[in-house]
C-alpha cells in the first residue's frame, strides 16, 4: 500500500474531495460515517476528521476556534452542528481543550461507557478522587432544578462573586462525566447547560450497562474505520485523552485476538486496519512487476547472418533402422 492512496482514501471518506456538507442530512449521514470528529483542527494535529473540513469540502485554509468568529463558513457549520446536537443525531464531549468534539449517537453510548458516570441521578461529592471541586458539587443540583439554563443565569443562583472562569472549570468537570451537556446556543444569552440524563435518557441508560472494555474495543474499531488504517502509537495516542495507554494495548490485542483486526503495510510502515474492512476494500495491492524481455543483440556492421542448419535425427536418417534398434543391449 501506498502513502498517497491511504490519503485519498481518507480525504473520500472525510468529505474533503471537493463533497461539501451543507444540509441536514448530509451532516448526519457524515457523522454517523466517521463516528466522530473535530469541529476544526487540533494543534498539534490529531488524527481525526474535522466538521469545518467537511462543510467546506476540503481541508486548505482552515479557522481554528481561536479564528473561527472570522470565518463565515466556520460559523454555518458550527450552526450546523447545533442543529444536529438539537436533534440528538450527535452528542458533544469534553475531550479536547477549546475544540468541540462530536460523537454519533450510534457511538455515544459506547463513548458514555467509557468516560461517563454509572451513577448520573445521584449528586457528585467533592473529593480528590471523584474529580469534582466544591463548585462543581453545587453547580450540578442548580442545572439539575433549572436546566436547561444558561450560563448568565447559573452564575446568579449560585450568587457570590463567581468568577467566569472558576465557573467554567466546573462546568468542564462536570462536563467531563457526561454529567452535564450543551443543549442550545443563543446569541444574546450563550451556551445552554442541562443534565445529560433528562436531554436524552435512552442514550444514557445504554450507556450505563456497556462496560469499558467492551465500549473501548468499539470505540477502536470504529476509529480504524474512520482512519482507514493507523499505526497502533496514532491509536494510542487518540484515545490517551479518554483512558490509559495500557488499556488501550488491551483492547487492541482483544481485538486482534478475535481477529477484528489486521496488520497492512503503508510506504513501509506497520498498520492496524479492521478486518472486514480490509475484506471488503482493499486499500492497495501493488502490482506484480513484469520480467524483462531479453532481446538478441543485434549484429555488428559488416557481420553477416549466421543460420544454423537445421539437426536432423540419427533415428530419422536410416529409415533402415527402427527405434527399438537404437536401444543398447
Amino acid at each position: 500500500m501506498f502513502e498517497q492512496q491511504l490519503q485519498e482514501l481518507r480525504r473520500e471518506k472525510w468529505r474533503l474531495s471537493g463533497r461539501p456538507v451543507r444540509t441536514l442530512d448530509e451532516a448526519r449521514e457524515f457523522i454517523d460515517s466517521v463516528g466522530f470528529c473535530l469541529l476544526y483542527p487540533q494543534r498539534p494535529a490529531v488524527l481525526v476528521p474535522t466538521f469545518v473540513g467537511a462543510h467546506a469540502g476540503s481541508d486548505e485554509k482552515l479557522p481554528t476556534a481561536q479564528m473561527a468568529f472570522a470565518n463565515s463558513g466556520a460559523r454555518e457549520a458550527k450552526e450546523l452542528m447545533v442543529r444536529l446536537l438539537r436533534e440528538k443525531a450527535a452528542y458533544e464531549a469534553n475531550v479536547f481543550p477549546d475544540n468541540n468534539f462530536i460523537v454519533s449517537a450510534s457511538a455515544f453510548p459506547y463513548f458514555y461507557g467509557l468516560v461517563g458516570d454509572r451513577n448520573p441521578r445521584q449528586a457528585p461529592k467533592a473529593a480528590a478522587r471523584s474529580g469534582y471541586s466544591p463548585l462543581a458539587v453545587d453547580t450540578f443540583p442548580i442545572i439539575q432544578k433549572e436546566g436547561p439554563i444558561s450560563k448568565y443565569r447559573l452564575r446568579e443562583l449560585l450568587g457570590g462573586d463567581i468568577s467566569e472562569a472558576a465557573l467554567d472549570r466546573a462546568l468542564d468537570e462536570l462536563w467531563a462525566k457526561l454529567r452535564i451537556t450543551r443543549v442550545d446556543y443563543k446569541h444574546d444569552e450563550g451556551v445552554f447547560w442541562d443534565v445529560l440524563f433528562r436531554w436524552s435518557p435512552d442514550a444514557v441508560k445504554e450507556g450505563m450497562h456497556v462496560s469499558v472494555a467492551e465500549a473501548l474495543t468499539a470505540l477502536v474499531s470504529k476509529y480504524l474505520d474512520c482512519v482507514l488504517a493507523a499505526q497502533q502509537e496514532e491509536v494510542e495516542h487518540f484515545f490517551s485523552n479518554l483512558i490509559g495507554r495500557a488499556r488501550v494495548r488491551e483492547a487492541i490485542n482483544a481485538l486482534q485476538a478475535a481477529r477484528e483486526l489486521s496488520f497492512v503495510h503503508v510506504g513501509g510502515r506497520v498498520m492496524l486496519q479492521v478486518t472486514s474492512l480490509q475484506a471488503q476494500q482493499p486499500l492497495v495491492v501493488r502490482e506484480p512487476k513484469s520480467r524483462p524481455k531479453f532481446e538478441a543483440f543485434p549484429p555488428r556492421p559488416g557481420m553477416p547472418l549466421v543460420q544454423r542448419r537445421p539437426v536432423k535425427s540419427r533415428v530419422a536418417s536410416r529409415p533402415d533402422r527402427s527405434p527399438q534398434d537404437t536401444r543398447k543391449k
